[in-house]
Order: structure tokens, then C-alpha cells, then sequence
């Protein structure tokens, strides 16, 4: 008796505990005496600006007609946005069935048979077909919290969706625009190595003339077999690249032309930085957010399991074996019950379930806020790194315009100046070439901050 009660005790109390609440009713509501929590409520307050960041189609982000035709066809083709959709079904399905619920379950199960014993006749032949009805009465939310965790997964799987298109588009383009600049690089090392190709020609001739010695010559052709040697690993970049390509589009690997047209700024006026509202239009931190409603109700499920299940099901059919006689013809038949069970022991099951489902609400609610902190800081980063990257690239064209002046001067000295040597002429030729260099790196910096942006605020819907 006393081991019985040692056992009572700890789950009389936690039923005791359970029974006070209300909770396994109650709809999710977002906890709004935490400070993220509340700023991102306050942020799906706002009504969303069609025109703002997060909401601008990605059409009239990237207007180069040719990136047009690859977003398109990554969006048809890839597998990964077919599996967010995918998952999407499945979740809806899962709703459905979590809705049926509610309905009574049914099922037909004919019998029938008959026997023979030693050298008798075959017995008459006896049927059964019973048609069963169970109907779980919702009377403490079990169902419900079940079908409402269910919606919140939908809608969570409908964030990732979003997530994985606006990852998908903003791939394309970061691929493209980065072909492009490894395009420019190329053709800008080509023109340069033509260049140091007459250098070396022009330094053989000034050899002859007695202006410069062999050692003239032999710097001139290393630095000229430096430029060649720097052809073949952008070639190799540009073939990575365009295998990234490939894959985006699920294409077999392949050549993928890109327009030359360096002209990329999004529409949106992005100078005063964005709101924090956009980060409610972010996917990922509302599929947090909904994760949390998520763990919410799976709780309040787990709280449901200390409370009684109430059960109505109804037997009746058609059969012709009636107790112990045979009767011909058959005659219907109906029954009807009702039960009522309440867990009591269960094994600390029930008990372990609530302090898990407890636990994972509170990792929810963490992921929730370094999600809201990962996102602010992803917008943050993609902001910095636009304007600095934009104040970069000024400041090397500025240094361009002047370090082309400088070559030509220097090529004019040593042509008309004895005191000018030829490693004036091939320092000024290699730092326009950093430069120019840099200066698409730059660019290309600057645009990967603007496709970052647009997909950090979860564009492309």
C-alpha cells in the first residue's frame, strides 16, 4: 500500500498542476514581456509597402533580360524549391488529417463461417456484418491543439518556401553578376597582356638603341609571362562559376552568356538604411516565430495527456447468429457505450512528455531571438558593406584616372629622359593593373552587398 502511494503522490501532483491551468485552450499568443519578441510584433503590426524592400518583385530588382531568363528557369527546374513545395503539401496533408479528427471514425468488418465435425452435415452457415462507430469527444483540447500546431506548421512550411525562392533568385544573381566581373577581369588581363607583349617588343628595340640594358628586357618579359600566367586560374574561376550556374538551373554543365552592362542599383532608396519592420517580411524569422507557436501547442498537448479521454462508439450491423441460435433470415443489431479513461500512472510518461515538451518551448523561444539578432546583424552587414564598398571603388577610379596619366608619362620619359628608368615604367604599369583590378573587385563587392540585402529582408516574392 505505501509503494502504491509513493507513486500517487508525485503524479497526483503534477495532475494537480495541470488541471489549474488553462492554457490547453488558450490560442498562441506572442510573449510580449520579452523585448525581441515585442519588437517583431510591433513590426507585423505595420502594413506592408508593396513598394519597400522586402515586398518589390524580384523583376524589377533585376531588370538585365538575360538574368531574367536564368531566375526563371532556376525557379521551374530546381529541386530544392520543388521539395519546399513538397513539404508544403505534406503539411497541409497532415492539417487535414489533424481536421478529420474531429469526425467519428467508421468500419465494416463481414464475418462469417460454418463447420463440420466426424461424418456430420456441414453446419449452417453463420454471418456477421458489424459496422463499428468511435467518436473521441474533444472535451479537453486534445484535438484541438493538435489541429492548431498542425496550421502553425503549414504556415511554417510556407516560410521556408519563401526562404529557399528568395535564396534561389538571389544565387542566380549573385552567380551571374560574379561571371560577370570574372568577364571583365579576363578581358582586362588579355588587353593588359597585349599590352606588355609590345612593352617587351618596344624594350628590345630601345636595347638596340642603346637606351636600356638586357635586364630591361628580361623584367619587361617575366612581367609579361605574370599577366599569361594569371589568364588561366581566372579561366578556371569562370568554369567553377559556371558549373554553380548549372546547378541553380539543374542544367548539365554548360556555357552561360551574361550581358556586359555593369549598370546594377536596386530601386529602392536604401541610403537611410532599412526599417526594422522588414524583418517580419524575413522568412526564416517567422518560421522561428512560428516554430515557437509550434512548441507552444505541442505543449499544451502534452498538458491535454493528464486529463481524462472520453469515448462514444456505437457496434451494429446485420447477422443471423443471435446468442446461441442460428436464425434465418438474419435480424439487425445495435449497441451503444460510452468510456472514460484517465491516466493515472502511465509510467511517469506522461510526466516526462510535459517537462520535454517545456524544454523544447524554451529552445524555441532561444532560436527565436538569435534569429531576430542574425537577421538584424545579416541587414546590418549588407548595408556596411555596400557603402564602403561603393566609397572604395570611388576612390580607385579616382586613382586610375591618375595612375593612367602616370604611365603615359613615364613612357614618355623614358623615351626622351636618360635619368628615367625602366622599372618607373613597369611600376606604374602594374599598379594601374592592381588597381583596375581592384576596382571590379570592388564593384562586384558592392553588388553582392545590394543581392544580400534584398535577400537578408527575404525579397523576391
Amino acid at each position: 500500500m505505501m509503494k502504491t502511494t509513493k507513486y500517487i503522490v508525485p503524479v497526483a501532483a503534477a495532475l494537480s498542476l495541470t488541471l489549474s491551468s488553462c492554457h490547453i485552450y488558450k490560442a498562441y499568443e506572442m510573449p510580449t514581456d520579452n523585448a525581441y519578441v515585442k519588437t517583431f510584433e510591433q513590426s507585423l503590426t505595420a502594413a506592408p509597402d508593396s513598394a519597400s524592400l522586402p515586398y518589390l518583385e524580384w523583376e524589377k530588382v533585376f531588370t538585365d533580360p538575360v538574368l531574367q531568363g536564368y531566375i526563371r528557369t532556376a525557379l521551374a527546374n530546381n529541386k530544392d524549391l520543388d521539395n519546399a513545395v513538397l513539404n508544403i503539401d505534406i503539411a497541409r496533408a497532415q492539417l487535414k488529417g489533424a481536421k478529420l479528427s474531429y469526425f467519428p471514425a467508421v468500419a465494416l468488418n463481414p464475418n462469417g463461417g460454418a463447420a463440420k465435425y466426424g461424418d456430420g452435415k456441414m453446419d449452417t452457415w453463420t454471418y456477421t456484418i458489424p459496422m463499428s462507430i468511435s467518436w473521441e469527444i474533444d472535451v479537453f483540447g486534445k484535438i484541438l491543439n493538435r489541429k492548431r500546431g498542425a496550421k502553425v506548421a503549414v504556415e511554417q512550411m510556407e516560410d521556408y518556401r519563401q526562404a529557399v525562392r528568395s535564396q534561389i533568385i538571389c544565387g542566380v544573381a549573385s552567380c551571374y553578376y560574379g561571371l560577370m566581373m570574372l568577364n571583365q577581369q579576363l578581358d582586362l588581363t588579355e588587353r593588359t597582356s597585349v599590352i606588355w607583349k609590345d612593352q617587351v617588343e618596344s624594350m628590345k628595340l630601345m636595347k638596340e638603341a642603346g637606351m636600356v640594358n638586357e635586364a630591361a628586357v628580361v623584367q619587361s618579359s617575366a612581367n609579361y609571362w605574370s599577366i599569361m600566367g594569371s589568364i588561366p586560374d581566372i579561366k578556371h574561376s569562370i568554369h567553377e562559376l559556371q558549373n554553380t550556374m548549372s546547378l541553380l538551373l539543374h542544367a548539365y554543365p554548360q556555357e552561360y552568356a551574361v550581358s556586359s552592362d555593369m549598370d546594377f542599383n536596386l530601386p529602392a532608396d536604401i541610403e537611410a538604411g532599412v526599417p526594422v519592420t522588414y524583418l517580419a517580411a524575413r522568412p526564416d524569422v517567422r518560421a522561428a516565430e512560428r516554430g515557437l507557436a509550434a512548441a507552444y501547442y505541442t505543449t499544451n498537448s502534452a498538458r491535454a495527456a493528464f486529463y481524462p479521454g472520453l469515448t462514444i462508439s456505437s457496434n451494429g450491423g446485420f447477422t443471423n447468429l443471435l446468442g446461441s441460435i442460428v436464425s434465418n433470415p438474419g435480424k439487425w443489431f445495435i449497441q451503444l457505450a460510452g468510456s472514460l479513461a484517465a491516466p493515472l500512472f502511465s509510467r511517469g510518461q506522461n510526466i516526462a512528455n510535459l517537462e520535454v515538451a517545456k524544454a523544447r518551448q524554451t529552445q524555441a523561444m532561444n532560436d527565436f531571438e538569435t534569429k531576430v539578432l542574425s537577421a538584424s546583424a545579416d541587414v546590418s552587414d549588407a548595408l556596411a558593406a555596400y557603402r564602403f564598398n561603393h566609397e572604395k571603388r570611388e576612390c580607385l577610379l579616382r586613382q586610375i584616372d591618375d595612375l593612367e596619366k602616370s604611365v603615359e608619362y613615364t613612357q614618355e620619359l623614358l623615351t626622351l629622359d636618360p635619368h628615367t628608368t625602366y622599372l618607373e615604367v613597369l611600376s606604374a604599369r602594374s599598379s594601374l593593373l592592381n588597381a583596375q583590378m581592384s576596382s571590379l573587385a570592388a564593384w562586384h563587392d558592392k553588388v553582392s552587398a545590394l543581392i544580400s540585402l534584398y535577400q537578408s529582408v527575404g525579397g523576391g516574392r
